[in-house]
């Protein structure tokens, strides 16, 4: 079983020359900051990852979590990585400098994020988490919910949650149930969550969970929920934790992978309500949850990009050490790397990774330009592209986290399908990136509805537009996806279903071209004479870009034959042939 190697060359690259930083880093916000500082942190985070989290990964999928008595217990060996996590600060690298914050860019805390979930997906939930939580309360709360809560949040003393699906409601949050009822300055809160990541464990000293709940005689539908800062110790004038709140896990799942976590069904209000604060507005939660959730959808698409490493790197390494018959050019047996179909399915792996961070690092700069550039225009354009892309980066990678962490199985061949490899750690702990924080169906119908149909195309005409002239094969590509985007805005008015049949395909087919355009960019930004970059990087991302362009690329024109089909074929079943 590989260790794992922080791919900081590529990490670096990525954040330098596509991310922008040196543009970030002219945000009053940053003042003082140096793109040297950023490197070494970068390069700190790297070893913390390698050297303390990795080695659990495996142990904690062994190992799993158990709960007694609604105490939920995990590993010893990831308590002691959250300890240190929390002592060495990373939790707070792009935290508000006014609550203890390192107050650095929010790329660069993407970047120590994906190292932390390639070492290890299960753990990453938790600060990941946190980080969320932060966001919706630094967005929505009082100032006085605050400055009690948000220092040991964004320290990562405390940990955040968000409590939103239940039994009965799954996707479909205008029929929750879950009561609040006033008590003077705060509300009780009850009913029953489910599927809730690190809802209970011992390693922080408290929780803090964001919980949608309706009051009583709301309005019915989304239009009467409601979010609540619901903590699992009620937190006294000193700012410490105290009494313990009326919110209890009272079981956990067990699931397919990310063993290493708990999901948690957690209830409130078994006995006399569970204190909650609101967050925000009344009956404008889903504003609060919304900020919630779109940032954990890129976080998500990220823990795409990162399987995908960690798998990619440990099929290599076998494939460079497993010694099988005869390979062309070489004498004797061969390692398995000499094999022209490993070398295809490395190949696969490989583009596809470094498509992955092509994408989804342009997208995280566009958080810093969106909360931080100088003026209020400036925060809105760049608001507008990081909404369009949202969608592409959390469905796009996670859908190609499963070929890739499959791919990492086949390279194994029959060892792949054994535990011990490893292998199939990482294609258990990828199933669940496609389902949560919205389903890729969820993904497709808001990039669809929300972001193309709702401005009439016109974000995504003007990024087709900057992204042209990489190169011929990008700009193929990009005409694909314009076609679609024309056979859309046609369809979508006049065919009631026309919309939800196409959408899937069209965000497959945004994501392959959008992957192959930004890798492209990089691979001519490498390889500029002016660029400073080593050749041999220059070179070896260049071959992975044409590889791309050549074997990946190319399925854009099934995407869109298969977006522009009749929409009556797929409705063309009666449901209950299905149903039985």
């Amino acid at each position: 079983m590989s260790n794992y190697n922080p791919p900081l060359d590529d990490i670096n690259f990525c954040v330098r020359h596509l991310a922008s930083i040196e543009d970030t880093l002219t945000f009053a916000r940053y003042d003082g900051i140096g793109t040297d500082d950023l490197e070494q942190i970068l390069d700190e985070a790297g070893k913390f990852a390698r050297d303390v989290i990795a080695p659990t990964c495996a142990l904690a999928d062994r190992q799993g979590i158990s709960i007694d008595d609604g105490k939920v217990t995990v590993p010893d060996e990831i308590a002691e990585v959250h300890s240190q996590y929390v002592e060495n600060g990373w939790p707070s690298v792009a935290g508000s400098p006014d609550y203890g914050g390192m107050g650095l860019p929010s790329t660069i805390a993407y970047a120590t994020a994906e190292m932390t979930q390639s070492a290890n997906i299960a753990y990453s939930l938790l600060p990941m988490l946190t980080h969320d939580a932060v966001e919706a309360l630094q967005t929505h709360c009082s100032q006085a919910l605050k400055d009690k809560f948000l220092a040991k949040l964004i320290t990562g003393e405390w940990s955040g949650t968000m409590l939103l699906t239940e039994p009965q409601a799954g996707s479909d949050l205008g029929v929750l149930t879950t009561r609040a009822e006033r008590d003077g300055d705060h509300f009780r809160l009850s009913g029953t969550k489910i599927y809730i990541t690190w809802g209970e464990h011992e390693l922080s000293d408290n929780i803090i969970h964001c919980v949608l709940a309706r009051i009583d005689g709301a309005p019915a539908g989304v239009r009467g929920i409601s979010m609540f800062l619901v903590p699992k110790f009620l937190v006294g004038d000193d700012g410490e934790p105290g009494e313990r709140n009326d919110i209890r896990a009272t079981s956990v799942e067990h699931k397919l992978g990310i063993h290493g976590s708990p999901t948690c069904v957690m209830s409130l209000g078994d006995d006399d309500g569970a204190i909650g604060y609101l967050v925000g507005e009344e009956n404008r939660g889903l504003a609060a949850m919304f900020t919630m959730m779109n940032h954990a959808r890129l976080s998500v698409g990220l823990q795409g990009l990162a399987v995908s490493e960690r798998a990619m790197q440990l099929a290599g390494a076998y494939a460079g050490d497993r010694v099988q018959g005869r390979a062309p050019g070489q004498e004797g047996s061969a390692a398995i790397v000499q094999h022209p179909d490993v070398r295809r399915m490395l190949m696969l792996m490989r583009a596809q990774v470094e498509a992955m961070r092509a994408l989804a690092y342009s997208a995280a700069a566009l958080i810093d330009g969106s909360e931080h550039a100088d003026d209020d225009a400036a925060r809105a354009v760049t608001g507008r592209r990081l909404s369009l892309l949202t969608p592409v980066v959390k469905g796009w990678c996670t859908e190609v986290a499963l070929e890739v962490t499959s791919l990492g199985i086949q390279v194994h061949g029959g060892m792949g399908f054994v535990e011990e490899t490893g292998a199939a750690q990482h294609y258990r702990d990828a199933r669940i990136l496609p389902i949560y924080e919205g389903t890729n169906g969820i993904q497709a119908a808001d990039f669809t509805g929300r972001k193309i149909i709702g401005d009439e195309g016109r974000e995504l005409r003007a990024l087709i537009a900057e992204l042209r002239g990489i190169s011929a094969e990008v700009d193929g590509g990009l005409d694909l996806v314009e076609q679609a985007l024309e056979w859309l805005l046609a369809n979508a008015t006049t065919d009631p279903v026309a919309a939800g049949t196409a959408s899937f395909n069209l965000l497959m087919l945004a994501g392959t071209v959008l992957g192959g355009a930004f890798l492209s960019r990089g691979a001519a930004i490498a390889n500029d004479a002016d660029s400073g970059v080593d050749a041999g990087f220059a070179a070896e991302k260049q071959a992975t870009a044409s590889f791309y362009c050549a074997h990946i690329l190319p399925r854009a024109h099934g995407y869109l034959a298969a977006m522009t089909a009749d929409p009556a074929v797929t409705m063309a079943i009666a449901p209950e042939a299905f149903t039985g």
